[in-house]
């Protein structure tokens, strides 16, 4: 399998400009490499992707689509080693990621990934010596110290943080890039993050549904939180995640709303509570609660709910799968929605004690960075996913 930082980084910053130019000599002028350097490294890269990028003429060259693709993604991914690499203080060179190799990106974000030069070199099969010199070099570059030995391992800086991000970005869009050119549109990685409410019946319908009719794509979920799973999306570790909405779009993302959910309060099928068709506030308040962790939409929920009321100390808890267990050994109650429980629901386990909550909506839908340019494999999971929320959506009960 071709990976990004199989490809030349110097021939992915010619495309563009030879689809400026039209011309090879033009174009290895302006990127200053020999006409026969430059030829022989757009020949690689077309070998590598099993595609050609140009047409040539006797007049020059131009770019087929699959040309215009792949220029345009190494355009976009050029732009994030910029942005990661700005220039703080008058060392180093005035256009870093112009110098920067793939060799020396791949071995620093394994050391990113990895936090030693132990663990990088076990995990890319690179001498630790190798490791030491791609780091010093790409310092040398951009200027500035990017990592910070501490005992065995090693910390990234904040200038470190930064670049990390840029690179993981990068090797996201070329292998977008990879993706889109190599002919078969439902190839490639779909990075997703799950946060709870999605993972009892929306993704794994939407899952499902996609592997069918794109055996070859390959499906990556990471569960988690949302304060879990943001700062994985900004840095391009996944490219969308499912879940509760923040009232506002939190900076450098953007959020689409897929459903309102109203939440109900959830107990054991057998529960004191279970045959009141609208328990009281005062009834809820009698029994211990399970809630989420502080500054957590569920919990704001819960708060908002129960103001002015004294209950038993709730245990917190933000593991649905825990929740689900200790509700049924106990008579505790909790607010989720009724999807989250629905096959404990079905089974007999856990029961919805009254009806969904008018002042619990919370808005489910999709979250992912700014400018984020799905492939074809993406789209079509994102709307697989739409889809999906129309066909497992449980009707809610008054």
């Amino acid at each position: 399998m071709l990976r990004p930082f199989d490809l030349n980084l110097r021939h992915l910053r010619a495309l563009p400009v030879i689809a400026a130019q039209g011309s090879m000599s033009g174009a290895a002028l302006a990127v200053n490499l020999s006409q026969p350097a430059l030829t022989q490294g757009l020949a690689k890269l077309e070998r590598q992707l099993g595609m050609a990028l140009f047409d040539r003429r006797r007049d020059g060259v131009s770019a087929t689509e699959a040309g215009m693709l792949m220029a345009d993604r190494a355009t976009t991914a050029i732009g994030h080693l910029a942005a990661a690499s700005q220039r703080r203080g008058v060392r180093g060179f005035a256009r870093p990621e112009d110098l920067m190799t793939a060799s020396q990106l791949h071995a620093f974000l394994a050391l990113a990934d990895a936090g030693s030069f132990v663990g990088a070199a076990a995990a890319t099969g690179l001498s630790q010596p190798a490791l030491h010199r791609a780091a010093r070099d790409l310092e040398q570059i951009s200027g500035v110290v990017l990592a910070e030995r501490r005992g065995r391992g090693v910390v990234l800086t904040a200038a470190g943080r930064r670049l990390a991000r840029g690179i993981r970005l990068a090797a996201r869009e070329i292998a977008a890039g990879i993706a889109e050119v190599s002919g078969d549109a439902e190839t490639g990685t779909i990075a997703i993050g799950a946060m709870p409410l999605c993972r009892a019946l929306i993704l794994p319908h939407a899952i499902a549904a996609f592997v069918a009719g794109s055996p070859r794509a390959v499906i990556d979920v990471a569960e988690g939180s949302w304060r879990e799973l943001v700062e994985p999306l900004r840095d391009g570790v996944i490219d969308l995640m499912i879940g509760a909405l923040r009232d506002e779009a939190p900076h450098g993302l953007e959020q689409r709303a897929l459903f309102t959910d109203r939440l109900a309060v959830i107990g054991r099928t057998g529960h004191p509570l279970a045959g009141m068709a609208r328990p009281t506030l005062e009834d809820l308040a009698r029994f211990g609660w399970i809630v989420g962790q502080a500054d957590t939409p569920l919990r704001g929920h819960w708060e908002a709910l129960f103001a002015g009321h004294r209950l038993e100390a709730p245990i917190e808890c933000g593991s649905v799968m825990v929740i689900r267990g200790v509700l049924r050994d106990s008579d505790l109650l909790t607010l989720l929605s009724p999807d989250q429980v629905a096959l404990e629901a079905r089974s007999g386990v856990l029961a919805q004690i009254g009806p969904p909550l008018a002042q619990c909506v919370r808005t489910i839908g999709i979250t992912t960075r700014i400018g984020w340019r799905p492939t074809a494999a993406q789209r079509r999971f994102v709307a697989l996913v739409e889809r999906a929320v129309t066909e497992t959506r449980i009707p809610e009960s008054e």
